[in-house]
């Protein structure tokens, strides 16, 4: 028999988080194949709260508990974010699966987490006597360790308002559907008047955490559509030197080698759609 708390409401449920050692559950999805996991568990699927995706002044905020199907059927979600959802297993995963908890998870194999370090996330953390708010790339320590206080939840990803309004998204599996992503990527740009204003761009699934390098992404902005082909050799050279993917089931120079052909590709595809 499962023991647990189905909190009504956001306070109740960081009361609980703050008096009692509970396990917070999102959808399940993941949590409920860890056969190791013991102890009492903090159900958020009732929390109105953490299920609305609202555009204010400052940011666009996704519920952490909004279930993958609502984030990828709300006419606010991004393309980007959309498109990447698609990708994660099966419908009847993406409607019980939420944001929060695939970020909860701490996995460099995250589709929506790459997603959200693409965009420069923050994420609205809240424990029952104060909130913080932490970008999500600090958030991330290491391979199942997040910045998350024992009596904290995750309760907003927070997106800019402005995102670039140009993207490509690759994820490299072992087959088409139902696949855990061998590597993934995500790349931003935005054009004005023939010059790069934006350009981001992420790689999951290759280290401990999701690999956002922006200093080397700056090379391209304020670069000239037309001159790329001049830049694009620095640009894939600095890529190079800061991209170092881990062995694992999939061998380091196998990944390495899809990040920079991916890359090269991004670059054409900025000329090409520009």
């Amino acid at each position: 028999m499962v023991n647990g708390y189905v909190p009504q409401r956001l306070t109740e449920a960081l009361e609980i988080r703050r008096r009692e050692q509970v396990i917070p559950y999102g959808g399940g999805t993941d949590i409920m194949v860890e056969h190791h996991r013991t102890g009492a568990y903090l159900f958020l699927h009732r929390i109105s709260e953490m299920q609305k995706i609202v555009r204010d002044a400052d940011y666009l905020r996704l519920g952490a508990a909004c279930t993958f199907t609502q984030v990828q059927e709300h006419t606010l979600t991004p393309s980007i974010l959309k498109e990447a959802i698609g990708r994660i297993a099966a419908p009847a995963i993406r409607n019980l699966g939420t944001i929060g908890g695939n970020i909860g998870n701490g996995s460099a194999k995250a589709d929506s987490a790459l997603i959200f370090f693409a965009l420069d996330a923050k994420l609205r953390l809240m424990r029952a006597d104060e909130e913080r708010i932490v970008p999500i790339r600090s958030f991330y320590k290491g391979r199942k360790a997040l910045d998350l206080g024992a009596d904290e939840l995750i309760v907003e990803i927070l997106l800019p308002r402005d995102m670039p309004e140009r993207y490509v998204y690759h994820k490299v599996g072992a087959r088409a559907a139902l696949a855990i992503s061998r590597l993934s990527f995500a790349g931003l740009w935005s054009v004005e008047d023939g010059t790069i204003t934006a350009c981001a761009t992420a790689f999951g699934a290759i280290d401990q955490v999701v690999v956002r390098n922006p200093e080397v992404d700056q090379i391209l902005i304020g670069t000239r559509v037309a001159e790329l082909d001049r830049v694009k050799a620095l640009y894939l050279e600095a890529a190079s030197k800061a991209i170092n993917p881990i062995d694992g089931r999939i061998s380091a120079q196998y990944r390495k080698t899809v990040c920079m052909n991916l890359l090269g590709d991004f670059v054409e595809r900025m000329k090409d759609e520009t």
